[in-house]
């Protein structure tokens, strides 16, 4: 049977994420330990008992969900057998990880670069998202780009749920004009700017020459890309495309449409929550989906 692993990335967090792959055996607490000693700050404690809060800070948020998806991946062992593989936004650097194109050390601190440099990016420019129910890709992308500001489709979730991002002004005038075009809702979302969006650009650019210097290799199977939903096993077209997701958008729609046209019959999430798995059954209601889980 052909299994697709899949990754989760922002908002999968909670607090006490990784607890339990912490205490699970001497090879696991290394783990997190080390993670530690890169980052330069016991991300340990913020995961185990720190506030919401402190978790939902990009430059945390990150990372933990990359270790608990990377860690439990890991002690799957013997388990963990992919077909093919693929994240959602940060979740593809988990997944490139956890199917051995990137190192642990490496995709940790690919992971911590980019956040902060997200952050920065945020920082530097008012900006925001926001969710579109109801409403087909086509009539999002056409009623965005009739949009004078910023905005932009970011977020391909499922039929029928659309992210946008960019300025505020621009989020702003694309959901009245989408709420007029027969959006059920246009929610702005809780975040700290407009990921997946030209916005990022300054984030894209630092982290390219971060990502260049990385040595990637050739997964143990392929990996399905954000930018354009297509499965790729070739290290070089690897790099470019994870470049490229920090502006583009994330097709995830299309990757799990794909995932299934090449045959996957049951997909897996590896990591906190359980976001991806409803995603999953709203492109395929008869699929089988389930988490990932130590010892069954």
């Amino acid at each position: 049977m052909k299994t697709a692993y899949v990754f989760p990335g922002q908002g999968a967090q909670f607090v006490g994420m990784g607890q339990d792959l912490y205490n699970l055996n001497e090879q696991t607490k290394a783990l997190f330990e080390k993670a530690n000693d890169i980052l330069g700050f016991r991300i340990t404690d913020i995961m185990f008992s720190g506030t919401e809060e402190d978790l939902k800070q990009t430059n945390v948020t990150q990372p933990a969900i990359f270790l608990h998806s990377v860690i439990l991946a890991g002690a799957l062992g013997e388990d963990f057998k992919p077909s093919m593989v693929a994240g959602h936004s940060l979740g593809e650097f988990s997944a490139l990880v956890s199917a051995g194109a990137l190192s642990f050390e490496d995709g940790l601190k690919l992971v911590s670069q980019r956040a902060n440099a997200m952050q920065k990016a945020c920082q530097a420019q008012p900006s925001t998202m926001a969710a579109i129910l109801g409403l087909d890709d086509e009539t999002v992308e056409k009623i965005c780009a009739q949009v004078e500001e910023v905005v932009v489709p970011a977020n391909y979730n499922c039929p029928g749920q659309l992210v946008i991002s960019g300025s505020i002004e621009g989020v702003d005038k694309a959901c009245v004009l989408l709420t007029e075009a027969g959006a059920k809702r246009a929610l702005k979302l809780n975040v700290g700017g407009a990921f997946h969006s030209p916005l990022m650009e300054p984030a894209k650019v630092e982290l390219q020459t971060a990502i260049e210097s990385t040595e990637i290799k050739a997964p143990i199977c392929p990996i399905y890309q954000n930018v354009d939903a297509k499965a790729y096993t070739d290290p070089a077209a690897i790099k470019a495309n994870l470049i490229a997701q920090l502006t583009g958008a994330v097709r995830w729609t299309q990757t799990v449409q794909n995932m299934l046209a090449d045959g996957a019959e049951a997909f897996v999430e590896v990591g906190p929550g359980n976001v991806l798995q409803g995603l999953v059954k709203k492109v395929d209601r008869k699929v089988s989906t389930s988490a990932a889980k130590i010892g069954e």
